[in-house]
């Protein structure tokens, strides 16, 4: 297994209407629970599950999931995932998903807790086929510390790639190193402690669409700050600042209703866990 805490492939495929495993493999420190069909769309759902309970010194995780044509797939997680104090060497995951024509992935894991002095580096790479749908979600918060920070971990990096038919379309690039950075400027956390980002790839994209979303939420509110672009392809992504987890799950969880709805005629499962 190399230097790997844990491995995880998933390959799912389209059977009459019904998205089953194709391959399911893991070892060490990373499990796949049995898949659930939260209704009879044929879509399904498999929960990871990290046994050790949390992301320790040194902690190295990968994982592949591949989606032939058709599927649809969701993944989550069982639990959010925690950071902890990593002195020496910084924990790492990078995932590897590979979409073909026609398949739907949503890979809306629970919240990224970093503890004090966590450093935790993430790469997701992305690669789908023209015609295949995409939402990503993922949200930063920051865990408890002695002296009640809001910043006490030391750093936090997530990379995201996304490729259509070979070809880079997205680069999304946080770092959030609270010793080298002023969290509270402008560009930055700009006075929030939370961070959420969503990321979707679907030919259904339009500037309508976007309106029908940014209506969806209040403009007058002052817990939160919101920004919404259109991609270079035909996609978009939300950015949301708060000081909460719930106000951010929220926000996403109304979004991926309305893609739900909108795209799939279908309404979207509960996933949590809580």
């Amino acid at each position: 297994m190399e230097d790997w805490t844990g491995i995880l492939k998933l390959d799912v495929e389209d059977k009459k209407g019904k998205t089953v495993a194709k391959n399911v493999y893991f070892q060490g420190a990373f499990k796949v629970m049995r898949p659930v069909y939260h209704d009879n769309s044929g879509q399904v759902c498999y929960y990871l599950l990290n046994p050790g309970g949390g992301y320790l010194d040194g902690d190295r995780y990968r994982m592949q999931i591949s989606l032939e044509k058709d599927a649809k797939l969701t993944i989550t997680t069982q639990s959010a995932t925690k950071i902890y104090k990593t002195p020496q060497k910084c924990a790492y995951q990078e995932s590897e998903f590979l979409l073909k024509e026609g398949s739907y992935l949503e890979y809306i894991p629970d919240p990224l807790i970093a503890y004090r002095h966590a450093r935790y580096k993430q790469k997701n790479v992305f690669r789908l086929e023209k015609g295949a749908t995409l939402f990503y979600s993922d949200i930063i918060t920051p865990g408890w510390s002695p002296e009640g920070e809001s910043f006490s971990y030391d750093l936090l990096q997530l990379i995201n790639e996304i490729y259509v038919d070979n070809e880079l379309v997205v680069y999304d690039h946080i770092k959030l190193h609270p010793k080298n950075q002023k969290m509270n400027a402008l560009g930055l956390m700009e006075g929030f402690s939370h961070l959420g980002s969503m990321i979707v790839i679907g030919e259904d994209t339009s500037h309508d669409f976007l309106d029908t979303l940014f209506r969806d939420i209040h403009t007058d509110r002052n817990d939160m700050m919101i920004g919404m672009s259109l991609l270079p392809v035909s996609g978009f992504t939300v950015r949301v600042l708060a000081n909460s987890t719930q106000t951010i799950e929220g926000i996403f969880a109304d979004y991926h209703h309305i893609i739900s709805e909108e795209w799939f005629k279908k309404k979207p499962s509960f996933l949590r866990k809580y």
